[in-house]
């Protein structure tokens, strides 16, 4: 209580709110000399662009169309939300030219960086030549993709069909399981989130994103949480109740198993150490595949590996891709074997802008720049050391009970009570609100939306990693 009357009194008060006209500024702009113990307020790194001038319609306008036009479902960050008009690498621009460093990536979507050239490239050559037409003729821009994307796999994973989204991507796996294997149910994870289509919504496991529809054959196994599950960090005990659900719940055989390596809707939860493996081992004992979502994880985000389940030790029969895949650009895929790509062909599956030349393009230039520019090294190297410093801060404030994640995909939790795990909703939404006045933005997620979400582009440095930390502890030394 006493923590929230100090947010309501300090809201838009303190020396942060300067920011709104001075973005950039350090301790050498402040008119008085700071307190004791008083935290210099963070200067953002310097950056060599700017963006041409902007002439379109106002927040003030769009927010009132979008309100007038748009479904109610979409919805806003911010409590004054933000009009980007232009983006360069990791920074992104508001209508008056104010610099934002980006700390969410369009959800994990942007890794090469805003307006990588060599993917701009791509794209506008592409588009000048031919822009589509369809599969059912040749183009050597989706072949050319599929070859180098199924050179990222281990094994037999060699055969690609182009989507649109993560959720058709998801959507095509679970259909391809349970037509491979002639069966019906289906095994997710609690906390998971895989699309809000037919069954992905079913595969979904969180309240929040499930409409009241009829959702059959999906059940929902204990989640394998470090940091709430019941049973810590000990993965083989949350497999028993895959096991159970095999042998209570279904006929003893399972069309799928679907699960993210790192959840990254729920909170970037990291799978207990040594769940996989299990798991993988039950459903396949049960006749079942066993679908990687890669959606969120993939292309490189982790640093340790080129694709999350890696670092489980595991080769998945299946996996799902969008997001980082296009750096912007609409484009999913699924990635399996020979075998069981089969399926497909016994009657018409199409998908009428899946693989077409501008997205395969942009598709196959993602995976040129992650190369020669060694963005996985990069995403290790920055985010091993964005970890260990937001860790400090775990030390500093007791409001942050968990700081988790690998790579450049990483959570930090806020709570009342360390020992309680009491959810501090109402005040992540205020920090994340004063960052976004301080030039940072980052996103929120978890269950109970307490967790930041901190997956930039894999092109962040380590002066934007201070940047970002120094900027979150000026903002809790004000609470």
């Amino acid at each position: 209580m006493k923590m929230m009357q100090r947010i309501l009194s300090r809201a838009f008060s303190d020396k942060a709110s300067l920011l709104r006209l001075t973005p950039t500024a350090s301790k050498s702009t402040l008119s008085q000399p700071l307190e004791e113990n008083e935290l210099p307020i963070p200067k953002m790194p310097p950056f060599d662009y700017t963006p041409p001038p902007y002439s379109g319609p106002s927040a003030k306008e769009i927010l009132s169309k979008r309100l007038q036009f748009l479904s109610p479902a979409v919805f806003h960050f911010f409590k004054n939300p933000l009009n980007l008009v232009d983006g360069k690498m990791q920074y992104l621009f508001d209508e008056k030219g104010r610099r934002y460093l980006d700390a969410f990536g369009g959800i994990a979507t942007v890794c090469c960086g805003h307006c990588h050239p060599h993917v701009v490239d791509a794209i506008v050559n592409q588009t000048k030549r031919l822009q589509h037409s369809t599969i059912l003729y040749l183009n050597p821009a989706i072949a050319e993709f599929a070859e180098a994307l199924a050179a990222k796999f281990p094994g037999d994973l060699k055969v690609v069909f182009f989507t649109n989204s993560g959720t058709e991507a998801n959507e095509l796996a679970l259909l391809m399981a349970r037509l491979y294997t002639g069966c019906h149910d289906v095994i997710s994870i609690r906390n998971g989130y895989h699309g809000n289509a037919a069954g992905t919504m079913g595969a979904t496991a969180q309240s929040s994103y499930k409409f009241n529809v009829v959702q059959t054959g999906v059940h929902h196994a204990q989640n394998p949480d470090q940091y709430r599950g019941v049973f810590g960090s000990d993965g083989l005990k949350y497999a028993r109740d895959v096991d159970d659900i095999i042998t209570y719940g279904t006929s003893g055989h399972v069309a799928a198993f679907i699960a993210e390596a790192i959840q990254g809707v729920g909170g970037i939860m990291e799978l207990a150490p040594g769940y996989l493996p299990a798991v993988y081992s039950s459903i396949r004992k049960a006749g079942g595949l066993c679908i990687a979502d890669e959606v969120q994880s993939g292309f490189a985000r982790t640093g340790s590996h080129f694709w999350g389940f890696e670092a489980h030790g595991v080769v998945p029969d299946i996996v799902t891709m969008a997001k980082g895949i296009g750096n912007g650009i609409p484009l999913g895929a699924v990635v399996t074997t020979p075998e069981i790509a089969k399926v497909l062909a016994y009657r018409s599956y199409f998908n009428t802008f899946g693989g077409n030349p501008v997205s395969t393009a942009a598709g196959l230039a993602v995976l040129q720049v992650l190369e020669k520019e060694n963005l996985q090294q990069n995403a290790m190297t920055v985010g091993s050391y964005l970890k260990e410093r937001l860790t400090s801060l775990k030390d500093k404030y007791e409001i942050i009970g968990d700081v988790r994640g690998r790579g450049l995909m990483l959570g930090v939790e806020l709570v009342k009570d360390r020992q309680l795990k009491t959810p501090a909703k109402v005040e992540t939404l205020h920090i994340m609100d004063q960052m976004k006045e301080m030039g940072i933005l980052i996103g929120k997620g978890g269950f109970f939306g307490n967790v930041f979400r901190i997956t930039p582009p894999l092109c962040f440095t380590k002066d934007d990693a201070d940047f970002l930390v120094d900027v979150m502890d000026y903002t809790l030394s004000k609470m």
